[in-house]
């Protein structure tokens, strides 16, 4: 989805955050959101969930409100403020926490979670850096748990890449200007899941260029 470049652009201004990403997203990040909520809680009841990059607290919400505990972590206080605003209704079952992705393995004791999530998060992100916090996640799950990753993936036809490309850089170069930073396609998000050792179960498109990929951790062998 290359619209979401702007992501940056609007992490400057929370307080129009959603309402920006759900016009560039032309209301597609909402599915997603969804979408990621399902998979992250199907089948377990009360699931302890992190949730990586929670921005605002879309997909926290969702989380919550189908019976999870989340610990929702993002480098940005100014969003995590909103977030708290937003979600205070259900504060109880929400622990927010400013931090990095990186410093997961360090902050939180190994099989920590049932489920991680993070829906947009890594395209912010280089490839050292995707598969630094992947293989972190794997650490703080429990055996069986189950990571939930969605986010703009790169094309992978030819054509398909440059029209990508075409579309992409000039928003990709806006938002640096502004911002001085940017976000990247994921090249191959079910590769870097397979990477950090977990076992792919599902792999999604979604709408405008996205995809979410769905990997859970082995379970020990007695």
């Amino acid at each position: 989805m290359s619209t979401y470049v702007y992501m940056k652009m609007l992490e400057s201004a929370p307080q129009r955050y959603d309402l920006g990403l759900r016009i560039l997203s032309l209301g597609r990040v909402t599915t997603m959101y969804d979408t990621v909520a399902v998979a992250v809680v199907a089948g377990r009841p009360a699931p302890r969930v992190l949730e990586i990059g929670c921005g605002t607290g879309n997909l926290t919400r969702r989380l919550a409100e189908r019976g999870a505990t989340v610990t929702a972590i993002d480098i940005n206080p100014d969003m995590l403020a909103v977030a708290q605003t937003k979600l205070s209704d259900i504060i109880s079952k929400v622990e927010f926490r400013e931090m990095a992705a990186a410093e997961i393995a360090d902050r939180f004791g190994a099989g920590s979670f049932d489920a991680v999530a993070a829906t947009l998060a890594l395209s912010e992100m280089s490839e050292d850096e995707q598969a630094y916090v992947l293989n972190a996640a794997y650490r703080v799950l429990r055996p069986g748990g189950r990571l939930v990753v969605a986010d703009e993936i790169r094309p992978s036809g030819l054509t398909a890449r440059i029209l990508h490309a075409l579309v992409r850089w000039p928003l990709a170069l806006a938002t640096y200007l502004v911002t001085q930073t940017s976000t990247s396609a994921v090249r191959d998000l079910a590769g870097l899941v397979r990477g950090a050792g977990l076992h792919v179960v599902e792999e999604r498109r979604l709408p405008g260029g996205s995809g979410m990929v769905v990997g859970e951790r082995p379970p020990e062998v007695a």
